[in-house]
């Protein structure tokens, strides 16, 4: 965790944590309560995924599983991804991470960029298709000597390092203010770590998760049944899942909210140019199921309710903020926005 004080740091890993919170002042000024987004990219790695990375391998070198020039294996979306090749890069590991085919191009070349070994693994086959990247990273793992297997989806030590520095960071910079926590659940970690943490100091705060159309997660939260018929393909990236991860700590979240791929590109795009939040895609998806919440009159004035946003809107430049990608999808074709026009070349 960073220590606010420190002048000049030894390297990129203490810089990870103490994230900053930010008052939201126009993008839902339509509706009561108090708006508060908290900046994941602030972290070194541009993500929330700096703090599960470095608990997961720190504890592991503390277990003696990681020795010097081991190889750290990984399934990730792209942010998990970085954030563990930037780790190994400052403790000298070797990386190798099983990405969806669904991460942008931008996460793939940064990744790359960082030196990971990566595989691209097609996004839509079921989880235990051996082509999938949980069953290639752990193919991986069984073939590639003195490898640890981070498996983030499976790991409690995710949901422990938001335990242990998300929840308490948003109960102290909030003075305890906070009555709801609003964050989307992919491995499901984040949401609950600091639901875990949160909800000791009051339970009566509201850990509301976010969901995608395709996702199997707010059925199996409402029924404890997988069903694979809620499963198909959709375009956020970290957002949902189509098998249930024991990191997700299902009891300490109250309510599920869906969120449609379209909606939540426009909402990302609209908040940077409301707020000057250049935030990634599941931020808008946040943000997206803030107001349709609000809309069912879920909030009170006296509300102080908790964004996550997870990372940085740059990992996003051939998604979301492509004006081509947008028409592609068929985004701008009936509603919201039309493609930007904000950029004219002089002959």
């Amino acid at each position: 965790m960073v220590n606010k004080d420190k002048l000049i740091f030894d390297n990129v890993l203490e810089m990870v944590g103490n994230t900053p919170l930010v008052k939201l002042n126009t993008i839902l000024s339509d509706f009561p309560g108090t708006f508060l987004a908290k900046l994941e990219c602030f972290n070194p790695g541009q993500s929330s995924k700096d703090r599960i990375a470095l608990h997961i391998i720190e504890d592991a070198e503390k277990k003696g599983i990681l020795k010097p020039g081991a190889t750290i294996i990984e399934t990730t979306s792209g942010n998990t991804g970085f954030s563990i090749a930037m780790v190994s890069i400052i403790k000298g590991y070797k990386c190798v991470l099983a990405v969806s085919s669904k991460s942008s191009l931008d996460k793939i070349d940064m990744l790359k960029s960082m030196g990971a070994k990566v595989y691209v693994c097609p996004a839509h086959v079921n989880a235990d298709d051996p082509r999938s990247y949980y069953e290639v990273a752990k193919r991986l793992h069984k073939e590639i000597k003195d490898s640890v297997y981070i498996n983030q989806y499976f790991n409690s030590l995710n949901t422990e390092a938001h335990y242990k520095s998300t929840g308490p960071e948003l109960w102290q910079q909030t003075q305890g203010k906070i009555t709801h926590l609003v964050a989307c659940s992919g491995t499901g970690g984040t949401i609950s770590g600091a639901a875990k943490y949160l909800k000791e100091q009051n339970p009566n705060i509201k850990i509301i998760g976010v969901d995608a159309y395709g996702s199997v997660l707010k059925k199996y939260h409402e029924t404890r049944e997988f069903d694979s018929n809620e499963i198909y393909p959709y375009r956020i990236e970290g957002l949902g899942k189509n098998l249930i991860p024991t990191a997700t700590d299902f009891d300490s979240i109250d309510e599920f909210i869906k969120v449609t791929d379209e909606d939540s590109a426009h909402t990302a795009r609209e908040l940077a140019q409301t707020e000057g939040l250049f935030a990634g895609y599941t931020s808008g998806a946040v943000v997206q199921a803030v107001k349709q919440l609000s809309q069912k009159s879920a909030f009170k004035p006296t509300d102080v309710v908790v964004l996550i946003f997870p990372d940085h809107g740059s990992r996003y430049m051939s998604k979301v903020f492509n004006d081509q990608w947008m028409e592609d999808q068929g985004f701008f074709d009936d509603k919201k926005e039309v493609a930007a026009q904000g950029v004219e070349f002089i002959k």
